[in-house]
């Protein structure tokens, strides 16, 4: 009789874990379900780069209505003994968030740093100097293409190139005309867009600015690079990064045109202003003509 009851006993103690660990299953389950339901929808950060988001932060800004995104290309080239080899993207990525949040539905990708700065089998130019990364033509236009095809994969519609360097322009045009004529892109409603005028426009008006308002003359002491124009801009962005204390050793040897010591902070500040204002006209008026259809391609 003993014997039964433990047996008895048994089974009910088997039972009631079963139910238990039945129940603890089915909680874990339903658990994550309900607490992400829970979970409000993050609020994105202040921010317009690609790169300080999460995805899915990312993809919600898209989805209500952030569908423009910013492709900048900076050169890592010398830029004398006086300032640090990045000016241009920071130059670039100043500018860029400017630009987007002028826009109002854009968001900046990763600023492109490795460009078309010549051979460095025989260095010249640049590439004499420590520190200057160069791409080759074709594969900088690959970069690009491929970097566009991977936004429009996320979701975005317009696609704005600019440039902070004469090197760049030539390839991001290509680029740009190749897509705008690719059956895939025009499908889907993909736009590129070349803004030349951030870089080729924007460099016409700084240099009469800087010539005919200041007063710099002759033309050859504004110079072409890291020059009065590239100092003046990361000295209003970056002034930690620009040494005045070597402008005296600024030279064509050593990889400068031009004299910065006349470089100011107020002088950046205008010449940024410029290449964003020009880069924006030129979107809106770009962005404003129709989209290509798969029709018009017939």
């Amino acid at each position: 009789m003993s014997s039964m009851l433990t047996i008895a006993v048994r089974a009910v103690r088997r039972s009631s874990c079963m139910r238990l660990a039945s129940f603890c299953v089915a909680a874990l389950l339903t658990a994550p379900a309900a607490a992400s339901a829970q979970l409000p929808t993050p609020k994105p950060p202040d921010t317009v780069f690609l790169e300080e988001l999460t995805w899915d932060e990312l993809a919600s800004l898209i989805k209500s209505g952030k569908t423009t995104a910013i492709i900048g290309t900076a050169g890592t080239e010398q830029k004398g003994p006086h300032m640090a080899i990045a000016e241009h993207r920071y130059a670039t990525e100043y500018a860029a968030d400017k630009i987007a949040r002028a826009l109002g539905n854009a968001i900046v990708a990763p600023i492109v740093t490795y460009v078309p700065e010549g051979s460095w089998e025989r260095p010249t130019g640049h590439m004499s100097k420590a520190g200057s990364i160069t791409l080759p033509e074709e594969r900088f236009r690959t970069l690009l293409e491929l970097i566009a095809r991977s936004l429009r994969g996320s979701g975005f519609k317009d696609i704005v190139l600019i440039g902070d360097s004469g090197g760049n322009q030539q390839g991001m045009n290509a680029v740009a005309t190749k897509l705008n004529a690719d059956s895939g892109f025009i499908a889907s409603g993909v736009r590129l867009h070349f803004i030349g005028d951030y870089y080729a426009k924007a460099h016409e008006q700084q240099m009469n600015w800087l010539a005919d308002t200041l007063k710099i003359m002759p033309r050859s002491e504004i110079g072409s690079h890291a020059n009065i124009m590239d100092t003046s801009e990361l000295m209003y962005i970056h002034p930690e990064l620009v040494h005045t204390d070597r402008y005296g050793i600024a030279n064509q040897a050593n990889g400068v045109s031009g004299d910065p010591s006349k470089s100011s902070k107020e002088i950046g500040k205008h010449l940024l202003d410029v290449k964003i204002n020009l880069a924006l006209a030129q979107i809106r008026q770009s962005m404003s003509a129709p989209r290509p259809s798969s029709e018009d391609k017939r």
